[in-house]
């Protein structure tokens, strides 16, 4: 076989190499984008459906009024509102710090008997029943301090929500490449400060992705306020005393016989919904676009000083 037939087979062989690259290419492809089409359908229809449903409830007065009688269709949900962001809150004080030490701890030493250990519980823990959370919180501090309190609705979803945070906190550090460590290391700085200021930098998109899947996952528990906060019709008044949530009002109004009562229950589960993307759209724009922040800040402050 001469020179020139030699090379004409190796321009064959590799044409249809890449020609059926190509086609296993767009037939994977083909095939995401229909997952993501079918994913996308049913979460499509749920939004629909609840923006349809609950449009007609929104009023200023459904989102500031306490709730009014039975069957009347009046008042609103401004203590479960209320009740919301301070139980959410709370429960993120309690288990943000708690998921992130745990997830640098898993990442940067976690290459021990104690640390898999610890790596396999967490995993464990995730799968948990919620009901199941709410009961152990109820047993532990609801039957102690003999009342329903704030902070045990706080404590069962900060135990929801730890678990969540320590693993995409851990996946997020462990996709940072070995490379960013040793020129930390080789530029004399401590392990601690290559983690803070080097890796947790590098894996901060990550880091804000687990906290958010967090918080919208605990936005919307109900059985372990059912054990904890219990309920109520009037605003927050201190930690020791029951307290209204959107999650719980939802339930409560989805059980009554009322079309008035359906109405406001579809109503509170869009309200729901928004938050949770009002969550998700500000921690974003405030954490991981600090520059364009501080710059509409400078210029919002400009605008206040000059017309004043």
């Amino acid at each position: 076989m001469t020179d020139a037939s030699r090379r004409q087979e190796y321009r064959t062989l590799f044409k249809q190499n890449v020609e059926r690259r190509l086609l296993v290419d767009k037939i994977v492809r083909l095939v995401v984008i229909a997952c993501v089409v079918i994913a996308i359908i049913p979460l499509g229809s749920i939004l629909v459906e609840v923006f349809r449903n609950g449009i007609s409830a929104i009023s200023m007065e459904f989102l500031t009024e306490v709730p009014g009688a039975i069957g009347t269709g009046e008042g609103g949900i401004g203590p479960a509102i209320q009740g919301t962001l301070i139980i959410v809150g709370l429960a993120s004080i309690i288990g943000v710090p708690i998921g992130v030490l745990s997830g640098i701890f898993l990442s940067e030493f976690g290459d021990n008997r104690f640390a898999k250990s610890i790596r396999f519980f967490n995993d464990v823990f995730m799968e948990f029943p919620s009901i199941l959370i709410g009961i152990f919180a109820f047993l532990i501090i609801v039957l102690v301090l003999g009342h329903f309190s704030v902070w045990a609705g706080a404590f069962a979803l900060a135990l929801i929500m730890f678990p969540i945070v320590a693993r995409t906190t851990e996946e997020s550090l462990k996709m940072v490449p070995v490379t960013y460590r040793e020129a930390g290391v080789a530029l004399g700085l401590r392990q601690w400060v290559v983690t803070t200021r080097i890796v947790m930098t590098a894996a901060k998109n990550g880091m804000i992705t687990g906290v958010l899947l967090s918080v919208a996952r605990i936005g919307g528990e109900t059985a372990p306020l059912i054990m904890t906060i219990l309920g109520s019709s009037l605003f927050f008044s201190n930690f020791d005393t029951p307290m209204d949530a959107l999650p719980l009002r939802i339930w409560r109004l989805s059980m009554l016989p009322y079309d008035s009562a359906q109405m406001q229950g579809w109503g509170a589960a869009l309200v729901l919904i928004l938050i949770i993307l009002a969550i998700n759209i500000g921690v974003r724009t405030l954490v991981l676009n600090k520059n364009e922040t501080r710059r509409y800040a400078k210029l919002i402050v400009t605008k206040i000083s000059r017309g004043a």
